[in-house]
């Protein structure tokens, strides 16, 4: 019989808990609103209940296989020993090209927003270079060191929670029931435009790479390590459901179309709130969320592709070894942010397509195999192969909406 190990002195749930919301939530939460526009408010909330289910099970999945290896057996040590190394090559691709893609999406981001504040204090400055020298400000801190990452993301992400509660509280009393029930649309249609929201709500609840860190944290504590993960995401969904309601409470279903049709980047969804809010103080706190949302977004997954690529390429930790690791991180989406500023949207839309694989159909695959060879002694997801067969339909099926999308052969809101 498994037995555990415990301590007296054992971690706080607190500290799980954080890592993964704070994980979860970042500057991607700006695209959701304008990709939920169509299905609007309580189809998209639908979207995301069935989201954090799907996501919630497949991480405990990774916890269920992780727990039969030695504590500090990362990701992919467990998908190469049980599903193989083409599993795991398919597995490493897909996360890198989540990390490019994000950090790519962040660039996009971050110019769009400073160019919006710079622009609310009459400086006119190019959105595509206000994102390069903010990535290369980024590129210079990830250099340094992995503490003054810490440092700074602690700082950042300490001012993100502070604004963020004071912004949607702000937004909140704001909110117009007409304008969030759409009471005044004439034979509107929003079951159509359901499905398309599906990756980009999947790409909103990315924490798996986590779940082996929760190891080192907590050790083989399987209960205090599913609570985390439970209320993690459940503060996410929570914050997701609150931001919904103050966007879509305050700006009128059409209006969203404009904001699609520029683009729908973070200053032209931050400049619409300003629009209808006419409230000079909380235009200034949605700017000042906006930057620090992008900033720890921003912090986070830049260190997560470094650390990728200096293991994959075995950069060391010299100077000059981190110097290479940076180039390569930071050059490729910096010449995308620059040559193409404005593909935030679309870029959180290919990493929900690349996270299917590592964030749904691996996990689902990897406690499959898992029970065949270890039984789970330890623990074991609820719903037998019934769940793992939902989790393996729910990231083909986001794979594949993603994939009509692209070629247009899905409903489109305008």
């Amino acid at each position: 019989m498994a037995t555990l190990s415990t301590t007296h002195a054992s971690p706080s749930i607190f500290g799980g808990v954080m890592i993964i919301g704070g994980t979860i939530i970042g500057a991607g939460m700006f695209s959701l609103p304008v990709v939920m526009s169509g299905a609007w408010f309580f189809w998209s909330l639908a979207a995301l209940l069935v989201t954090w289910f799907c996501m919630l099970h497949s991480g405990l999945m990774i916890l269920e296989a992780n727990l039969n290896y030695r504590v500090g057996s990362s990701f992919d040590t467990v998908t190469k020993d049980l599903l193989g190394k083409g599993w795991n090559l398919i597995n490493g691709l897909s996360i890198a090209f989540v990390l490019y893609i994000l950090t790519y999406a962040y660039i996009s981001a971050s110019g769009s927003v400073i160019h919006h504040t710079l622009g609310k204090m009459s400086v006119d400055f190019p959105a595509r270079f206000a994102g390069l020298i903010f990535a290369l400000v980024v590129a210079f801190i990830v250099w340094m060191s992995t503490r003054a990452v810490s440092r700074m993301t602690t700082i950042v992400l300490g001012a993100k929670i502070l604004t963020f509660f004071m912004t949607f509280g702000g937004l909140m009393w704001h909110v117009e029931p007409a304008t969030l029930l759409d009471s005044k649309a004439i034979n509107p249609s929003y079951l159509p435009y359901l499905f398309m929201t599906l990756p980009f709500c999947l790409a909103s609840f990315g924490y798996h790479g986590n779940v082996p860190s929760l190891m080192k944290y907590y050790g083989k504590d399987p209960q205090t390590i599913k609570r985390c993960l439970i209320w993690g995401t459940l503060m996410a969904l929570g914050l997701y459901v609150i931001w919904l309601i103050g966007s879509m409470g305050n700006i009128p279903r059409s209006d969203f179309i404009a904001i699609a049709d520029k683009g729908g980047n973070i200053d032209v969804l931050v400049g619409a709130l300003s629009g209808v809010l006419n409230s000079r103080a909380l235009d200034l706190l949605l700017i000042v969320f906006s930057n620090f949302a992008v900033a720890s977004s921003f912090l986070g997954v830049t260190l997560g592709l470094f650390d990728y690529l200096a293991d994959l390429f075995k950069f060391d930790d010299s100077p000059v070894g981190r110097l290479k690791t940076a180039l390569v991180t930071f050059i490729p989406p910096m010449l995308g942010g620059v040559i193409w500023p404005d593909g935030f949207i679309y870029a959180i839309g290919f990493a929900g397509l690349a996270a299917t694989i590592w964030a749904a159909i691996v996990p689902a695959l990897l406690a499959k195999a898992s029970r065949k060879k270890f039984g789970s002694p330890i623990y074991r997801v609820w719903g037998g192969n019934k769940m793992i067969v939902l989790i393996l339909i729910f990231g083909v099926t986001n794979a594949a909406i993603h994939i009509l999308s692209s070629f247009d052969l899905l409903p489109v809101y305008h």
